[in-house]
């Protein structure tokens, strides 16, 4: 249990870490008004890269946004929709910047969607793989649910770069179209760096899931 606590700990902070700062900047960039509405923003940024026929929907909640791809749709939460303020139109922004990746066939946007259903597979799956494995002794078993943990660190690491590049693409649209001042430009960088760093966190933690069951299996394996 210490070794696990030892591979687990350091993303665990580093979450909290980079939760507490998002929440921070994200409260900062609320209070900051701007021109337009997050949703008119995103249009505006969609319509500029020739992406008119992506729809634009509103949706519950808090920081739920997201861009589908298989239905082409990107979706705002309520803040994001309609606010008046950086928060909402560095977010737009951010996901309209998907909706850009997309439409021009970013190759690490297209990786990502193909390692979908490879992630989505380990995710539910692996624990449950390597509990049964260990439990009837087939370690094989158990290796299984370690690559499907494997899977999902890969998608992790793919989509970091991804969501990187639609911060960059959010900020340099921005700042073209006129939406945000040069006074305003480090607030919107600040809470989208802090999101990213939410990220680079979700990709140390499935690696170290990853790694330390690895261990754990394989040496098992080899005591046999």
């Amino acid at each position: 249990m210490s070794v696990y606590i030892l591979f687990i700990l350091p993303p665990i902070l580093l979450a909290t870490i980079a939760q507490g700062l998002l929440k921070t900047r994200y409260s900062k960039a609320c209070k900051e008004p701007c021109s337009v509405t997050g949703a008119a923003a995103a249009r505006a940024i969609l319509d500029s890269a020739g992406l008119q026929s992506v729809k634009i929907e509103r949706i519950p909640g808090q920081l739920t946004d997201h861009y589908d791809p298989r239905s082409k749709v990107l979706r705002l939460s309520e803040n994001s929709y309609n606010g008046r303020n950086l928060a909402a139109v560095g977010v737009a922004a951010h996901e309209a910047g998907h909706a850009i990746q997309d439409g021009q066939r970013y190759k690490l946007m297209v990786i990502r969607q193909m390692a979908v259903p490879l992630a989505s597979f380990g995710s539910n799956t692996a624990l449950i793989l390597i509990l049964v494995g260990l439990a009837i002794n087939i370690f094989e078993l158990a290796m299984l649910g370690v690559f499907g943990f494997g899977a999902v660190a890969l998608f992790q690491i793919i989509n970091l770069p991804v969501e990187y590049n639609a911060s960059s693409r959010a900020k340099k649209q921005l700042a073209q179209l006129g939406f945000i001042t040069p006074d305003q430009q480090p607030i919107v960088r600040g809470m989208l760096s802090a999101a990213a760093l939410t990220y680079v966190a979700g990709t140390l933690s499935a690696i170290s899931q990853f790694l330390y069951y690895f261990l754990v299996i394989s040496g098992r394996m080899d005591r046999r």
